[in-house]
């Protein structure tokens, strides 16, 4: 059993990063560590040249470990070796912390997630009591999807906002959530603000659209543009008050698993392996209403999974914080 370093990079010979084998002793305290063992990378690989290192290593199953970005190369991966009519088995297993995977009930990674994320905000709790009209604004991750707000909020429940992908708002005007904002700070002299790195992006003003190696559009900073916009808004109206930012975005995504997700990854580990071996290929091992599912890899990829505005998730969340339904103007 080998180990590949730094993702797809690590099958492209120029890049020349070491092979690891995976033995009982090397990995035998991983699942105490946080982060990455082997490492990850972003950018679009050769596939030709993915599949020419497989088969020279003679390798007969490649398991892909990570979000869609990782299962569409190996559907890539598994199309040539389909070409050439190799006998390797292409298997995905989801590792997101932002739980973006569709027809995934949870990923590896995202409980972990967000009992640190509840943490925090339990902590940003308290700062914002420190001082007088304090607002406590913490960004947290989820690119396109705001599950990790919304759960961590849920686990806390001393959110007043959370703000999300999913669900576009206004800055100003009467429903606007600077105005909502100046309400609550009114009433109870603290806030307490989350909001996915996603969130709001409709509110910048530019006609480019930037890139990662890895084609996912790079979103622009909605934490620092909340704080600055929070600011001047305030400083302009003579209205006094206080901001805490938080952002511990990495700090989130390297903890190692608590209990449950160790558990979790393990019975992905073993489904993965026990299908692999069975003949199984392009597919991701899934979980839907508590049961270990066998997933086409296209079918997951096709879009993003989202938080269901209408849905229960969504409706606890606005109970839990009391923030309008709506802060969009008519």
């Amino acid at each position: 059993i080998f180990g590949i370093k730094y993702g797809y990079e690590g099958l492209i010979p120029k890049y020349n990063h070491e092979l690891i084998e995976l033995t009982t002793e090397m990995v035998a305290d991983i699942d105490l560590q946080g982060g990455t063992f082997l490492g990850s990378s972003r950018g679009q690989q050769e596939v030709d040249k993915m599949v020419d290192t497989l088969e020279i290593m003679n390798v007969n199953i490649l398991f892909c470990i990570g979000g869609d970005g990782t299962l569409r190369g190996a559907h890539a991966i598994h199309e040539e070796i389909e070409r050439r009519g190799l006998k390797i088995s292409v298997a995905g297993i989801p590792k997101t912390i932002d739980n973006d995977i569709d027809l995934i009930q949870k990923s590896f990674g995202f409980e972990s997630a967000v009992s640190v994320a509840a943490e925090i905000i339990n902590n940003a709790h308290n700062e914002a009591h420190g001082a007088y009209n304090c607002v406590a604004l913490v960004k947290l991750m989820g690119r396109d999807s705001g599950f990790i707000a919304a759960s961590a909020s849920l686990a806390v429940q001393e959110a007043n906002f959370v703000l999300v992908p999913e669900v576009p708002f206004d800055l100003y005007g009467p429903r606007g959530f600077l105005k909502a904002l100046r309400t609550r700070l009114e009433k109870r002299h603290h806030a307490l603000v989350v909001v996915a790195e996603g969130a709001g992006q409709e509110l910048f003003e530019t006609e480019s659209v930037e890139r990662d190696p890895s084609g996912n559009i790079i979103h622009k900073d909605i934490g620092i543009f909340l704080r600055d916009k929070i600011k001047e808004e305030f400083t302009a109206k003579n209205f006094p008050h206080t901001i805490k930012y938080i952002d511990p975005s990495y700090i989130v995504r390297s903890v190692p698993a608590n209990a449950n997700d160790s558990k979790f990854c393990n019975l992905l580990a073993q489904n993965a392996v026990h299908a692999a071996v069975a003949g199984k290929t392009d597919f991701v091992i899934g979980y839907w209403n508590d049961d270990f599912t066998l997933i086409p890899i296209p079918m997951t990829v096709r879009k993003r999974k989202k938080i269901d505005v209408k849905g229960e998730l969504w409706w606890n969340v606005l109970e839990a914080t009391g923030q309008p339904v709506s802060m969009k103007n008519p």
